[in-house]
């Protein structure tokens, strides 16, 4: 199975730049400047990034040894964008799965990770779509996802709170009936 970026339409930089200086200038920044000319279109290069990813093959392998323990990869970055102000969220993915007759290349959690942070959404909705879809890609006894991040819409606008993490968590299967041993894995 390949996974593709989360973009739902061809992007047009030329239109996102035009649209970034209306943006910025109607929020009063001078786009003339020297130092400002070609901010517009870094800016719409910068959001295009944010949100698109590159496609790859979910590599599984056959389970030949019958391994059935806890696989949790750690300390995953990633960053998002909040689906609100479009401002970045931006922390760590423990990715874990129980194993039935296959196993998954472990980059491949971390690239799950990647492809689904990119684009505007919540925390809850990207831990949930991260756990929906390697449930269904691997076939397992079980998945636990939890994510903790900063939200720079939290740290740089409202009630400023720098430092705050929010942590969010979604499991299947056996790890939704018995979630102590994904939670006690965890780096404190």
């Amino acid at each position: 199975m390949t996974l593709t970026n989360s973009l739902t339409a061809l992007p047009d930089v030329d239109v996102a730049e035009h649209h970034a200086r209306g943006l910025l200038e109607a929020l009063g920044v001078d786009c003339d400047l020297p130092s400002r000319r070609t901010s517009p279109l870094r800016m719409a290069k910068a959001y295009l990034e944010m949100m698109s990813s590159d496609p790859f093959e979910m590599t599984t392998f056959d389970n030949d040894s019958g391994y059935t323990d806890l696989v949790l990869v750690t300390d995953i970055p990633f960053h998002s964008l909040c689906e609100h102000h479009f401002l970045p969220f931006t922390g760590v993915a423990h990715v874990g799965y129980l194993p039935d007759r296959r196993l998954v290349g472990l980059s491949k959690l971390a690239r799950t990770v990647e492809m689904f942070a990119r684009g505007p959404q919540t925390q809850e909705i990207l831990t949930a779509a991260i756990a929906e879809h390697l449930d269904s890609a691997l076939e397992s006894r079980g998945v636990g996802v939890v994510m903790e991040a900063e939200h720079s819409c939290m740290s740089l606008r409202g009630v400023r709170t720098v430092g705050a993490r929010t942590r969010t968590s979604a499991f299947t299967g056996a790890l939704d009936s018995d979630r102590s041993e994904f939670l006690s894995a965890l780096p404190r």
